[in-house]
Formats: C-alpha cells, structure tokens, sequence
C-alpha cells in the first residue's frame, strides 16, 4: 500500500488562522518566551504563552461549535498556523487537527508527515504522531491495511517520520497491532538516535499498561538487541 496523496490544498492564510494569531499575539509574553526558548535548546520562536492561556484564547474563537471546519480549511487553516514563526501557532494547529480528527482520513497522512518535517522536534512530533494514530485507527474497519501507510513510515529517510511510525499506536490499548509493535522496534532498534531508542521504549511502556507480560517477555527475549535506554523505558512501570 502506498501513501496516498491528499486533495488538499494549502492556502496561504484562512479567516481562522487569523482569528487564532491574533488572539494569541495579544498575549504575547516575552518574559516568558525566553526560558520556553532556552528549554527548546534555543531553536524556535515563543510567544511566551503556557498551554492553559493558550488553549483558552483558541476556545474563544473555535471552541463550543463555532468552528466546524470543512476537511479543506482545516488543512488549509493548519497549513497557515504552521507557516508562522513562533511555535505556539503550530500547537495550536495540532490541536484543531486532533479536535477534528474525524475530517481527516488515510489520504492526509502524507500532509501530517509532511508538517512533522517542518522544523520538528519532540513536541511537534509527538503531537502528530497521536493524530496520524487516531486517524490509522478510526480507518482500520473499512481498510483493514490502513497501517501499511506506517509500515512505509517506519522506513523513512527522517528519524521524525520513523519516531511517529513508532508511537502511532499509543493508547490503542487492546486494539494495539502487537506484531507491529514488536517488528518495529526491533527494526528500529540498531539505531543509535536518542529520540528513536526513546520512542520504542515509550510505545512498548504504553502497551504494558494493558500486557506487562508480553512487554516483560520481549525486553528479555531481545535483551542484546534493544538498547539499555529502550529496555528502561519499557519496563519503567512494570
């Protein structure tokens, strides 16, 4: 299975987008933003707002069903925060694309893949890694390869596409594709990445929630193929 390709097209601002920077310039902190900056490692912009003002500025003006996006502004209007310098616009983007997750399905994984490229790092990263997962698993019944999409991920030239393909399953719980888990982190696990040995010790973490004894049993069946930072992380709660 292929990736797909959306129908979407990117414009350059929408009435929402707007709507949304304005709101949160208006609160600019920049007090603030200098040590959220230095705790980034100094590579992006801040505004200086934490999530709680952030996300009630966004309600003000997309929240209690005053916007219903169509598929195309949604995208649009994610495309256009993600174009502004200053990392709480592309906060607040993940967020409406996981609010409306509904709206989207396996053909926009190719334009969330693209967004996590986009300067990324953890937080955006793991952001979309949870929005590709819930749009993958709201597809599974109706296109029972919907995760032949992150098979392919997992293959990726960009460690951050391969971080999502890794952590798209977390809280899937029981519905959880156990043999993807554990191929995936064993295909991953040669990789020396700090971020990638992180991610397959926190998606086998998360499954031993539900399995701790299947967790258990893999760490120790492949105890000198995953390194001592993924077995950590994966039997931290165990």
């Amino acid at each position: 299975m292929s990736l797909p390709v959306s129908n979407a097209t990117p414009h350059s601002q929408t009435a929402r987008a707007q709507a949304i920077e304005h709101a949160l310039r208006a609160l600019a902190n920049p007090a603030q933003a200098a040590p959220m900056q230095a705790y980034m490692k100094n590579q992006f912009s801040f505004l200086g707002l934490q999530a709680t003002p952030r996300r009630a500025a966004v309600a003000a003006v997309t929240g209690a069903g005053k916007w219903q996006p169509t598929h195309d502004e949604l995208l649009a209007t994610a495309h256009a925060l993600w174009a502004l310098p200053e990392r709480e616009f592309r906060y607040a983007a993940v967020e409406a694309l996981a609010r409306h997750a509904k709206r989207l399905s396996l053909a926009d994984v190719p334009v969330l893949l693209a967004l996590a490229q986009r300067e990324p790092w953890w937080d955006t990263v793991d952001a979309l890694a949870g929005v590709v997962g819930d749009v993958v698993k709201a597809a599974l019944p109706t296109a029972p390869d919907a995760q032949a999409c992150m098979d392919q991920a997992l293959h990726h030239p960009s460690l951050w596409v391969r971080r999502i393909a890794m952590l798209h399953q977390l809280g899937w719980r029981e519905a959880t594709d156990t043999r993807r888990l554990f191929e995936y982190a064993l295909a991953l696990a040669p990789e020396t990445d700090f971020f990638i040995r992180k991610a397959i010790g926190w998606a086998l973490r998360d499954f031993a929630r539900t399995q701790p004894a299947q967790v258990r049993g893999f760490v120790d069946a492949h105890a000198t193929q995953l390194s001592a930072l993924t077995a950590r992380e994966a039997t931290k709660h165990i």
